[in-house]
């Protein structure tokens, strides 16, 4: 029996990598425009990093988490999502003292052990923002409108920013004891879950998708109707933001995060083109979550999104890379010579192909055509008898002599 890949891990072809390279680079280009900085932590913590941050009532925690005993009895995870991980490594090593406010971006594997389906595996990938040390409503904004720049930059159109509030400690109390409230007059229409989380977790039955979920909570109070003065005031001027910039956006209010330090402003960038997986990237304030695991009192507010579900939209939208030209050689000089040359182009940054298994022009010229390659050269005796080559664009099969030199032919082939 052959060995094939754990259910929910799969393994990335060299067919899709040019998608994922091109999301990747995207979002590092844009995260330094806005003067983000690249950070690198591990896949697995401490198990009590993600219960301390996440909240123990959350699905994550309760049942989605990939948890084990190391050999000297440390209970460790893989990551299920990258903030948390994010604000160890800040507070671990005085980040922020560095400067007060601190910029990071991350891109990696996360791990979340539930039923594989189209967008969503037990190995996924994500990157991911996080800014410290602002409270300032433009601070929220600049976030959402790097968001937005990134999905523009991709080339698409779609997903749609959705924003809500969901209030602070100040407010949150009222607004859950009003939702408790209404969950339990509709308790016998709810699924296991949401009965199961009505008090521990009662704002994900909002987030519920099971249809009897959604028929019974469809009346249900909203946090926006039960926001402080200052968290108003604060969603409001985010608004003003975004309107400043022109950044399309609409209010959701039944928007609300799955984790317990989220607060404040809130965000989903959603699709109608993947299905259930609607929501491709999402975010918002956290502005307790650093003093929770152990540093100093400084806010916060970052996003996630979704390699996989990014890469789905934009389907066979990114160019493939091929070749800029492929070298059929006629013979061993032209072999040896032909080597020479494309180590040359090489050395310029051109991506250049040639024969590896010693076969006719005919079948060179072919490999060529099936690699798409841009142009194609044939090189024997006479060729390096005169010093010039003929070089063919594969495209429309027109030609034209270059001379036989690296730079020269780099020059064509650009």
């Amino acid at each position: 029996m052959s060995i094939t890949a754990v259910k929910g891990f799969n393994d990335m072809l060299p067919s899709e990598t040019p998608v994922w390279q091109f999301i990747e680079e995207t979002a590092r280009r844009v995260f330094t425009r806005f003067g983000f900085s690249e950070i690198r932590v591990p896949v697995v913590e401490k198990t009590e990093l993600f219960c301390r941050s996440i909240g123990d009532a959350t699905d994550i925690v309760e049942k989605e988490m990939y948890t084990f005993c190391d050999k000297g009895g440390t209970s460790l995870t893989l990551r299920p999502e990258g903030t948390a991980g994010v604000m160890r490594a800040l507070i671990e090593h005085k980040l922020y003292a560095l400067d007060s406010i601190s910029k990071l971006y991350y891109l990696g594997p996360m791990f979340r052990h539930e039923r594989p389906q189209k967008g969503r595996y037990r190995q996924f990938h994500q990157i991911g923002a996080e800014v410290t040390g602002a409270s300032d409503p433009i601070v929220d904004a600049q976030v959402l409108l790097m968001v937005s720049r990134l999905f523009s930059e991709l080339g698409l159109d779609e997903p749609r920013l959705q924003v809500n509030s969901l209030g602070c400690p100040v407010c949150r109390p009222s607004y859950r004891e009003a939702l408790v409230a209404f969950l339990a007059q509709r308790q016998d229409a709810l699924c296991e879950d949401c009965r199961r989380r009505q008090v521990s977790n009662p704002l994900r039955a909002l987030d519920c998708k099971v249809p009897g979920c959604v028929e019974a909570t469809a009346g249900a109070p909203a946090m926006l109707e039960h926001l402080c003065n200052e968290c108003n005031d604060h969603f409001g001027r985010v608004q003003d933001y975004l309107r400043t910039a022109d950044v399309p956006y609409s209010i959701n209010p039944r928007m609300v995060r799955g984790l317990d330090y989220y607060t404040r402003t809130t965000f989903e960038l959603v699709t109608g083109q993947l299905g259930s997986q609607s929501a491709v990237a999402a975010g918002g304030r956290y502005d307790g979550l650093v003093a929770q695991l152990g540093g100093p009192a400084v806010p916060g507010i970052g996003f996630a999104l979704g390699v996989e579900r990014v890469a789905l939209l934009l389907g066979d939208r990114c160019p493939a890379r091929r070749p800029e030209l492929f070298v059929a050689v006629a013979g061993e000089s032209a072999r040896l010579h032909g080597f020479r040359l494309t180590a040359e182009l090489q050395d310029l940054g051109l991506w250049v192909e040639t024969d590896c298994e010693g076969k006719s022009i005919k079948s060179q010229l072919r490999r060529a055509d099936k690699l798409h390659a841009r142009y194609s050269m044939v090189l024997g005796d006479n060729e390096l008898a005169s010093g010039r080559i003929s070089l063919k664009r594969m495209e429309d099969g027109s030609s034209q002599e270059v001379a036989l030199d690296a730079k020269a032919l780099a020059a064509h082939c650009v």
